[in-house]
């Protein structure tokens, strides 16, 4: 499973869409709503219709909550997984999110997005490299992590699931037909209280999957455009490779 620049997220899942990958321990790994209902099979017609009204329900008010927020912050950790090599990587991220544009701080990678150009500082290798953020709503990047689900998608409730005192709604992400995607299925957790996710659970086609739980999200606290801007005297020593 790929991932180049984790936001270079989840939480392109949003607006302006960049590719979206990271460097893992010096690999790289390769990282829409209508209703989804399973085949009839001994399911009545009423409770097949339920369960996509369900599921289409929740995700609406998880992003209609996120769209409310001029910006927001979220710490997350990402467990990539394949069940081929039995691998399993374990990495803590923090990214920021304004419109188009992005700040990703994971895996000693520092990848930061104007909406129009990105940077990716490499701490191991002390270099950072520029590309120009591209738009493709058929990718999950930083900017649609959290709202991947609103095109291409469709989604089934699968029930719910308690955690202590918390209650979550289970949802379940297949793509529509037509679509050639790696990521063939998306598992989503959403806290039933406040409508936000609380894990996206990704699953490719090579037998890896790749979690995201969501730890901690700050609404509007993100809004400081420097955030966004590189500063290159961050990284006086740093060698600049411009790809664009």
């Amino acid at each position: 499973m790929s991932v180049h620049l984790f936001c270079g997220m989840l939480f392109d899942f949003m607006v302006q869409r960049p590719t979206f990958a990271f460097r893992l321990k010096g690999r790289r790994h390769l990282h829409e709503n209508s209703n989804y209902c399973p085949p009839f099979s001994d399911r009545t017609h009423a409770d097949i219709c339920s369960t996509g009204c369900k599921g289409t329900g929740n995700t609406k008010s998880v992003s209609a909550k996120f769209k409310a927020c001029k910006s927001y912050k979220a710490n997350f950790s990402i467990v990539i997984e394949n069940s081929r090599d039995k691998s399993r990587d374990v990495q803590k991220g923090t990214i920021y999110i304004k419109g188009n544009k992005y700040r990703l701080e994971i895996a000693g990678q520092d990848v930061i997005s104007d909406g129009k150009t990105r940077w990716t500082y490499v701490k191991d290798a002390n270099e950072v490299q520029i590309d120009v953020q591209k738009t493709d709503e058929n990718t999950i990047s930083p900017t649609n992590i959290f709202t991947i689900y609103e095109k291409g998608w469709q989604s089934k409730y699968t029930g719910d699931a308690k955690d202590k005192t918390i209650t979550y709604s289970q949802i379940e992400l297949v793509p529509t037909e037509g679509k050639n995607k790696n990521i063939f299925k998306i598992k989503l957790s959403i806290n039933k209280a406040d409508k936000t996710i609380a894990s996206a659970k990704m699953m490719d086609k090579n037998g890896g999957t790749q979690t995201i739980n969501v730890e901690k999200i700050s609404p509007d606290g993100a809004s400081d455009e420097n955030i966004y801007v590189f500063n290159k005297s961050k990284y006086p020593d740093a060698e600049v490779i411009d790809l664009r």
